[in-house]
Order: structure tokens, then sequence, then C-alpha cells
């Protein structure tokens, strides 16, 4: 064989057949809809803040910035807040970099590995007992000895290639991941604003009613002094009175709890943490809900996707196990120069060089190889399950927050309507009791129906826009991670 058919023999080696087997996606599941019953086009409405009706839209993809709907410029400063100092941001960044990086050294192995190496050395030959290592017989003299070592594995089963494969698999993962991590924090972030939001308005509308309370309770003990109420009349007062203000603890600490949790996901100490003036009121219930195409969800979420990357890296590593089982050849080349003297290096006759292949392959290793490669298997298949698991939880975490959103807007609805009747009754008892037709139970009775109903109504609202944000998270609306790592 001549130089030329050499030379496109050696480079043609790794362009041989890859072994093991070749990743496919998945099949996008042949679903019409997400829940077992169409869904209605639109959900109940009720009166007051947040209780528009809302509107699915099956046909428009959730928008990457979803928060923004919201209509809140304190939202979206904690959401971008969070984005940019929040420390699990910041380590999937680094775990996507780290990925990357580790892909590109892999790819390294592509090409011929080439190292220098200089040896000096100052040697004293036995020139009694052994030849002279130099023409002339001097026994003392230095060698000095640059060498370039030339070496290449050709990938001929593809061993270098699948490893590749695996790791850009993983870094695509990754990459997933850290678009999931987008996805939870600002669900987190919304979830947690609004949150805080009801407690502060859920405190409100106690401290009013209890101030209600002890308006009635200065009356009553007026109107005991008068002989007009019996004793125990004052006492019940002054028990509910004692009971609803024990009520308001709780509320502080969950409040604190719920800034706390802001100040950590937008990447501050508790203490130096400003907390927003954020009301439900403030807050635009977004009324378009766009969907999608249910069999493209699986494009759409983040931790859907990253499963299929890591079922491709898992797929990738049963051919790295096949083609460890296989011969590994390697070949080798050096070239430099040796002399006594530094000045000679390269002058004619000093020069050397060797050019040489090995093949190898294991014969007896106690099972190693086998189990390596069953154990593959086995990693696949768990890979496969943990997939086919993930599109099942995604479209759970869709049908799920449909459910909930509409149950929440009927919940809405009926929570409206028990305020304004309790709140109407409120006052008639109140103009009851001025006049004497009624006693003070009562008005004991429709103070705690307005407070609850007061309470429910607050809690009700919050829920929509919460189950809301949940939907939004359940259809994979987030940032783009590429954007956010530059």
């Amino acid at each position: 064989m001549n130089r030329r058919g050499l030379a496109w023999g050696v480079l043609m080696l790794p362009l041989g057949a890859c072994v093991g087997p070749n990743f496919h996606r998945p099949k996008a599941p042949d679903v019409e809809r997400y829940t077992v019953e169409p869904i209605e086009p639109q959900t109940a409405s009720a009166d007051g803040p947040g209780g528009a009706a809302q509107r699915f839209l099956t046909q428009q993809d959730v928008p990457r910035t979803w928060w923004t709907l919201f209509g809140s410029r304190e939202l979206d400063s904690l959401v971008d807040e969070a984005l940019k100092r929040n420390p699990q941001v910041q380590a999937a960044q680094g775990a996507l970099r780290q990925a990357l990086e580790n892909t590109a050294a892999q790819r390294g192995s592509y090409f011929p590995l080439v190292q220098g190496n200089f040896d000096a050395q100052r040697s004293r030959d036995a020139t009694g007992v052994l030849a002279p290592t130099l023409s002339s017989g001097t026994p003392l003299y230095n060698l000095f000895t640059p060498q370039v070592t030339v070496s290449y594995v050709p990938d001929i089963f593809g061993l270098n290639r699948r490893m590749v494969e695996s790791l850009s698999a993983q870094a695509e993962a990754t990459r997933f991941q850290l678009d999931a991590t987008y996805l939870t924090l600002t669900a987190n972030v919304v979830t947690a604003a609004i949150q805080e939001a009801q407690l502060r308005d859920q405190i409100a509308g106690t401290e009013r009613v209890i101030g209600l309370e002890r308006e009635s309770l200065d009356v009553l003990r007026r109107q005991l002094s008068l002989g007009a109420v019996a004793e125990a009349d004052v006492y019940a007062q002054d028990a509910a009175l004692a009971q609803l203000e024990a009520a308001l603890p709780p509320l502080h600490k969950q409040l604190h709890q719920a800034r706390d949790q802001l100040a950590v996901l937008t990447g501050h100490y508790p203490a130096d943490f400003k907390p927003p003036h954020l009301t439900l009121a403030e807050l635009t219930l977004p009324l378009d809900l766009p969907l999608g195409v249910p069999s493209r969800l699986i494009e759409r979420r983040p931790d859907v996707r990253a499963a299929e990357a890591e079922l491709h890296a898992a797929t990738a590593q049963v051919g790295v196990a096949i083609a460890n089982m296989l011969p590994q050849i390697t070949i080798t080349g050096d070239i430099g120069s040796t002399a006594p003297v530094f000045a000679e290096l390269f002058k004619p006759g000093t020069g050397f060089w060797t050019i040489g292949a090995s093949a190898s392959q294991t014969l007896f290793e106690g099972g190693t190889l086998i189990h390596r490669k069953r154990a593959a298997d086995a990693a696949l298949t768990q890979a496969s399950a943990q997939y086919r698991l993930a599109v099942l939880t995604a479209f759970q975490n869709v049908a799920d927050a449909l459910h909930a959103l509409d149950a929440d807007a009927d919940a809405l609805q009926a929570a409206s309507r028990a305020e304004q009747s309790a709140q109407k009754s409120l006052g008639v008892a109140h103009h009851q009791l001025e006049l004497g037709s009624v006693t003070y139970l009562a008005l004991l009775n429709a103070e705690q129906t307005y407070q609850q109903a007061e309470i429910s109504l607050v809690q009700a609202r919050a829920n929509r826009y919460a189950d809301t944000a949940a939907l939004f998270q359940a259809l994979g609306g987030s940032l783009d991670p590429i954007v956010a790592v530059r």
C-alpha cells in the first residue's frame, strides 16, 4: 500500500459503525385533551376583584414571561430579582457550563495526542566493564534528547463517539434542568407573593372584625350597667373577642414565614429583605389561559425534555459498554534528536524516529465487562420508565390545575355571595339590636358569619390566583436557559 492509501485508511478508521442501539425520540402521546371530560370554554364568574370568567385557549402556548400577565410591577420586580440573585439558579448555570465543558473535553479524543518531551542528563560509564556509550569512548558525558510523541486511537467501533453522544445528551438534560429551575423558581415567587398578599388581606379583615367585636362588647357593657342584658351575654362576647384575637398570632406567623421565603427566593437574608406592598386587589387575574395542543406538552415541559435527554444518554452508554468489550487499537510514533552537546542537536546523524501500532483485547476480567453491559441495559430500562413517568406526571399536573381553576371559580362565586349576604345580615342585626328587637346572641352569630365569609372570600380569591400560576407552571412556561446563561 502506498503512503496516500495508508493515510486515507487511517482517516477512515474513525468512520466505522457505532456499536449499540441508536437513539430515537419517543413518539408524542396520542391524546386530544388533558381531562376525562372536555373542559368548558370558560369558568364561572363572580362579583368583585378577580371574579371575571377565565377563557381556555387551545391553540396558543404559554408566553415565556407568563407572570407579567398578573399586571403587577411589584411582582415582576420580585421575579427579576430572583432570577438574578437566587443561588439555585447560579448553581444550575454552573452545572450547565460544567456539562458543556466535559462534552467539549471528550470531543478532544477525536484528534491525535501530541506530546513534547525534553530530557537532559549527565552520566559516567564504567569503561572498564561496559562498552563506551559514545563513539569517542569518553566515560563522562552529557546527553540531550528532545522528542515529539504522537499517539492516536482510531474510533473503529464508535467508543468515543458514543461517549461524546452520552455526555452531549447529559449536557442537554442539564440545560433543561436549568430551564426547570427557572420555571419552579418563578412559580414559587409568584405563589409566595400571592400568599403574602392573602395573609395581609386576611389579617386586615380579621382586625376589622375584631374592631366590630370590641364595639359590640362596649355596647353590651353599657347595657349591662343599665340592666338591659344579662351578664352571660357580656361574658360570651368577651370570649368570642378573645377567640378572634387568638387567631391573629398564627396569621402573623404565616405572614413572616411567607416574607422569609420571598427573601430567600430573591437571594436576600430575611433581615435585609424589604417585603413588597402587594395586595390581591392590585393583581390582575389573567383571563385568557393558553393551553396549547396536549400532544405538544412534552415539548414545553423542561422536566420531560430532561428525562428524554437522560434516556438518550442511557442509550449511548449501552454502546459504550459494548465498545469496551471489543479490541482497542493504538497508533504511536516518536521523532526527535539526541546529542551530547546541545549545539549539535538536529545535526545529521543525531535524529531518530519510531512508528508502531498495537491492538489489545480483554480476554478475562472476572466478568467485569459483561456486567457493565448488563448494568447499562438496566440503566436504559430505568431511564425509559422515568421518561414515561415524567410524561404522565406532566399531564396529571395540567389536569389537576384545570380542575382546580374550575373549582376555584365556583368557590369564589359562592364565597362572594356568602360575603355579600353576611354583610347585609350583619348590618340588619346591628340596626335591630339598636332598636331592641333582637338579642345580642343574634348579633354575635351575624358577626361570626361575616367574619368567616370575609376570610373565605380572601382565601378563594387567593386560591384562584395561585392555581392560575400553577397552570402556567404545569404547561411549562419559563425563561430560555440559553439566554439566561449568557
